[in-house]
């Protein structure tokens, strides 16, 4: 298998790291970004070569960490579909990614499909993380695949559906009564005594990695031409600054122009450091207290790549904006009614955000618009119903 890491690199400071060993955060305490060879990519790898293969997000190879090619982890992975909401158009054109078609229903699956594969290749055998619901089920799942241990903590009032998921795919499972940070505080303490490596968003270098091949399958869905903008509903943010390492390296390969869509990062109004951060003009954001919201996915009080997603935005001319729990359960159900689609509340508030953006002139209307739902609305609680009738 055709690899092109060069090394690791400390995404604060520049530091540099080896590769082929496993590494948590930079000694800076910051992210660390997998660095490749991109001029020896362009001269290996044509972009046409990709329309003949199959298996989802494992296509981009060349782009990705591992050494083995049977270090990749099947589980049935798909490119994930665009699709059209024509009756919610003004002007431009807006699209829906949606990622509840991957693995365990979920966008987690490319991260962690990814960071698994890198853990079994590095030789590590029992992996741990906090998740808020999907990427416990995504860890459980891809570990189980590649006969590894997986450990995972979540608040206590995580949906009841995730918990069941991740354990019957064999994961041990903590519920806490906290918040993600708290998961997050277990799992540090718990790595020395235990012996499990800490796959927490962004503490590792290969969740990222997985992550950027949204950027990557989106450039190529639309033919090599970014949208002008993309809503990501944003807790850790490892997908918006995934995407946004792709759309450089695809740069760099000569694939794209440098033309950037605006980025917008969308929080709920419970949970928005990234917001705050934004709107004060900060590079680091701060712990946001007595964090909640409907969206449990995004209600992150602390991201360890806060810096790196506000750089995304304000390089793109984007922004970070908060919408209402209202706002989200409002765009779940017109999506659904309208246009036939369960988005989850993650996915709802970046149609939301959108709204609001379209609202405070910061978009026309005549883009072409992607919000990414992260996974199927199947996962979460769904209010009762009144429309169902009883037949004798």
């Amino acid at each position: 298998m055709d690899n092109f890491v060069t090394h690791l690199e400390c995404s604060l400071t520049g530091k540099e790291y080896p590769a082929d060993r496993p590494h948590g955060l930079s000694a800076a305490g910051k992210p660390l970004l997998v660095r490749y060879d991109l001029p020896r990519l362009a001269r290996t790898l044509d972009r046409d070569v990709l329309k003949a293969r199959t298996g989802g997000f494992w296509r981009y190879r060349e782009f990705l960490p591992m050494r083995e090619s049977s270090s990749a982890i099947d589980l049935g992975e798909v490119v994930t579909p665009l699709l059209r909401l024509r009756r919610f158009e003004a002007g431009g054109e807006l699209w829906v990614k949606d990622e509840g078609r991957l693995p365990t229903g979920s966008f987690k699956a490319r991260g962690l499909g990814v960071a698994v594969a890198m853990a079994k290749e590095l030789g590590l055998k029992h992996l741990a993380l906090p998740t808020n619901g999907n990427a416990g089920a995504a860890l459980a799942a891809y570990a189980a695949r590649a006969g590894l241990k997986a450990t995972v903590f979540c608040p206590a009032d995580t949906p009841e559906i995730n918990i069941r998921e991740t354990a019957v795919l064999g994961a041990r499972v903590f519920r806490v009564d906290g918040l993600i940070d708290e998961c997050g505080r277990l799992v540090g303490e718990g790595s020395a005594r235990e012996g499990w490596f800490d796959l927490s968003t962004l503490k590792e270098p290969y969740r990222i990695e997985g992550k950027k091949t949204m950027g990557l399958e989106l450039a190529e869905q639309f033919g090599w031409r970014l949208p002008e903008a993309i809503f990501y509903p944003t807790g850790g943010g490892t997908g918006l600054i995934g995407m946004w390492k792709a759309f450089a390296e695809l740069e760099a390969l000569g694939w794209i122009t440098a033309e950037r869509p605006k980025m917008f990062a969308i929080q709920a109004q419970g949970c928005a450091p990234i917001v705050k951060a934004y709107d004060d003009g900060e590079e680091f954001a701060q712990f946001w207290p007595d964090a909640h919201t409907v969206a449990a996915g995004i209600r992150v009080p602390a991201a360890v790549g806060d810096f790196l997603i506000l750089r995304a935005v304000r390089e793109s001319g984007g922004a970070a904006l908060a919408v209402s729990d209202e706002a989200i359960v409002q765009a779940q159900h017109e999506i659904a009614v309208r246009e036939g689609l369960l988005l989850c509340p993650e996915g709802a508030a970046t149609y939301a955000g959108w709204r609001a953006a379209l609202a405070q002139g910061l978009l026309s209307g005549r883009e072409r618009v992607v919000l990414f739902n992260c996974a199927t609305g199947l996962k979460y609680p769904l209010p009762e119903s009144n429309q169902a009738y009883r037949v004798d």
